[in-house]
């Protein structure tokens, strides 16, 4: 079967990326062994701040497809963000485009990236409520969903933020209210254990 093409862009800056990100902020990655090599997948966690995509392109060689607001690609610097392989959103919607897209990157057997917070969570709370797209693109395309929790601070020199991958499932029942409800419950519980 022939491998799908991939943002040359990503792949260039990758490495750059993760040697930069490595050295100023070192965080800590756990379970990333639970990222296949190949096959579909959604990569679903909570969002702490705007590097937390840049945490997630360090933790894995694959090219992580986000799903992110459709001003980072009529912006100034889109260009850059268009040939890094974003799925635009248009937030102001319910935008099926965005999610179709989604959709049928997962059916190329890519990896999708989603914050379902779909905003940095500034709040006290543990996480906000998820939006059920995380769970859709993954039930309608039968692929993996592999939770992940980012906990601690982004300081610099500190070695203080870490990342954590857990055991890759699939969706098991068509209430896909009830999947969200699964997946936001796995997330909090896991950050709150994490700050006891």
């Amino acid at each position: 079967m022939k491998e799908p093409k991939e943002p040359l862009l990503y792949k260039i800056v990758r490495p750059i990326i993760t040697f930069l990100f490595k050295i100023v902020y070192q965080p800590k990655y756990k379970g990333t062994e639970y990222i296949p090599e190949k096959g579909r997948i959604v990569l679903g966690g909570n969002h702490t701040n705007n590097l937390d995509c840049l945490l997630l392109i360090s933790s894995t060689k694959r090219v992580i497809h986000f799903l992110a607001k459709d001003s980072l690609i009529n912006g100034k610097f889109g260009f850059i963000f268009k040939n890094m392989g974003i799925i635009p959103v248009n937030r102001s919607i319910h935008d099926k485009s965005a999610l179709n897209n989604a959709i049928n990157t997962l059916n190329e057997e890519k990896v999708i990236g989603i914050f379902p917070e779909s905003t940095i969570n500034r709040t006290t709370d543990t996480i906000m409520p998820f939006k059920i797209g995380c769970v859709k693109m993954a039930h309608d395309t039968d692929s993996y969903i592999i939770p992940f929790t980012i906990s601690g601070e982004y300081k610099i020199f500190k070695k203080s933020i870490e990342i954590e991958f857990f055991t890759p499932y699939k969706t098991e029942s068509d209430d896909l209210t009830k999947e969200n409800e699964r997946l936001m419950e796995f997330i909090s519980s896991n950050l709150e254990e994490k700050r006891r």
